[in-house]
């Protein structure tokens, strides 16, 4: 039991680790397409590992430690404007964040409970479930905030003259951004996880 627990505190602070790299150095977890949009992120992967070896509480503590860094990031380095607007609210920073790891590591434990289970399929669907949740808890809250005064934020996305809702503007325009971060996700997460699982079984037993 201790031996597990010495294993789970080790990995763990590898993975946060992982995530403050990611975080900082680019191209590791922010890959920039468009300028003056938000860059495609491939840390909800590093989150989605993180829940389903760990467990839900470390998902959900992941995505604290993610939201934290996107904060802190929005004030000392933003890389567009939009990303400035949205990430200083430390709501729509840290919410999603925690709510993707906690969703994540929440699906990645029934693999755990359930023996049945189709191992491969429930890492998928957490890969999937952690990246959606925070896409849209991102923009679900933007819309929120920015209901009442949207025109800088709309400005800024280039969409001055649209006149659909805000929130349809934002699951357009950043939404694409989002399949593409689900889709890689969901198929890379069985690929990591379930070797690093099958090798640390092998360690405690």
């Amino acid at each position: 039991m201790r031996q597990k627990r010495v294993q789970t505190i080790t990995i763990g602070a590898v993975f946060i680790a992982i995530l403050i790299i990611q975080s900082f150095v680019p191209y590791l977890g922010y890959i920039r397409i468009l300028p003056a949009l938000p860059s495609i992120t491939i840390i909800p992967l590093t989150v989605a590992l993180a829940g389903v070896l760990l467990g839900t509480g470390f998902g959900t503590t992941m995505g604290l430690v993610w939201g934290i860094l996107s904060l802190i990031l929005a004030y000392t380095q933003p890389g567009d404007l939009v990303s400035l607007m949205l990430f200083q609210n430390p709501f729509i920073a840290i919410v999603p964040r925690v709510g993707a790891g906690f969703v994540g590591g929440m699906i990645g434990q029934a693999a755990n409970l359930n023996k049945k289970a189709q191992t491969t399929f429930v890492y998928i669907l957490a890969g999937l479930a952690t990246s959606a949740v925070n896409t849209l808890l991102v923009i679900g809250l933007t819309s929120l905030f920015f209901m009442h005064d949207p025109a800088s934020l709309l400005h800024n996305l280039g969409q001055d003259h649209n006149q659909a809702p805000l929130i349809a503007i934002l699951l357009t325009v950043l939404g694409a951004n989002g399949i593409a971060e689900a889709i890689f996700t969901g198929f890379v997460t069985p690929f990591i996880a379930l070797p690093i699982k099958k090798y640390l079984l092998k360690r405690i037993n």
